[in-house]
């Protein structure tokens, strides 16, 4: 499971997931650079894992090609990029607007397409390389964790896993997603009450929420050299609320 030698890329790094997932990442060995919005959590954490960090608006398509080829200058090339960010959006169809359907696609979608267009050419001619998106439950269940702009930004980023697997399969890269659900974070711990965080454990089968390092292993899987012959895989972590 060693990745002394690679060059990762993370991105909504500096969230609970994301912290996991560069940890992870960092202490089997690989050289991790860090994207997220620039502020003191993405400091505390370069600094902590000796880390470059690059702050970039993801929402900013022109942003996101600069910062893009930034990290490669720095840091000559890149093996293994996750798309963990993602920014949710709760609202249903009547509710939402234009407006916020464009920046979830743009954060959630449009980000990963870019990044993985510009750090794909090094993998191919490395003949390595794996990307990992990370997608949801949301995009499995209809939307039944999450609003309607959400949902489908995390359906498409199960197509774009499947078209870049399909296309690269023969050069050595592989391609594929994570479909958590749950995942015990700010998100569940600060915006739900006791009441609603009791709820929800109790809709999920096993009993209990996920852990942010339960993903970070599921990642340091598909990174390996061990899951070279995985490619084009949408692996669910959802308690059991789904089976396919």
């Amino acid at each position: 499971m060693t990745l002394t030698g690679k060059t990762a890329v993370v991105t909504g790094a500096a969230g609970a997931i994301g912290t996991a997932v560069a940890g992870a990442l960092a202490a089997a060995g690989a050289r991790v650079a860090l994207i997220d919005l620039e502020g003191p959590p993405l400091a505390a954490l370069a600094g902590r894992l000796v880390s470059p960090a690059f702050g970039i608006d993801l929402a900013d398509p022109a942003m996101v090609r600069q910062g893009a080829a930034r990290v490669l200058d720095d840091l000559g090339r890149v093996d293994i990029l996750v798309n963990n960010a993602g920014v949710l959006s709760n609202a249903k169809m009547a509710a939402t607007s234009l407006e916020e359907w464009h920046r979830v696609q743009a954060i959630n979608v449009d980000a990963a397409f870019l990044l993985a267009q510009t750090f794909l050419p090094a993998m191919r001619a490395a003949r390595w390389g794996r990307i990992i998106n990370m997608s949801s439950y949301a995009a499995k269940s209809g939307g039944l964790t999450a609003g309607t702009a959400y949902s489908v930004s995390k359906t498409a980023m199960i197509g774009l896993t499947f078209s870049i697997a399909r296309e690269v399969a023969g050069e050595g890269v592989t391609a594929n997603a994570i479909a958590p659900a749950y995942v015990m974070s700010p998100m569940v711990s600060e915006q739900l009450t006791p009441a609603q965080q009791e709820a929800q454990r109790a809709a999920i089968p096993v009993g209990r929420f996920c852990d942010p390092a339960e993903v970070a292993h599921a990642v340091m899987f598909l990174a390996s050299p061990l899951a070279g012959f995985i490619t084009g895989e949408v692996i669910d972590m959802n308690g059991g609320m789904h089976f396919d």
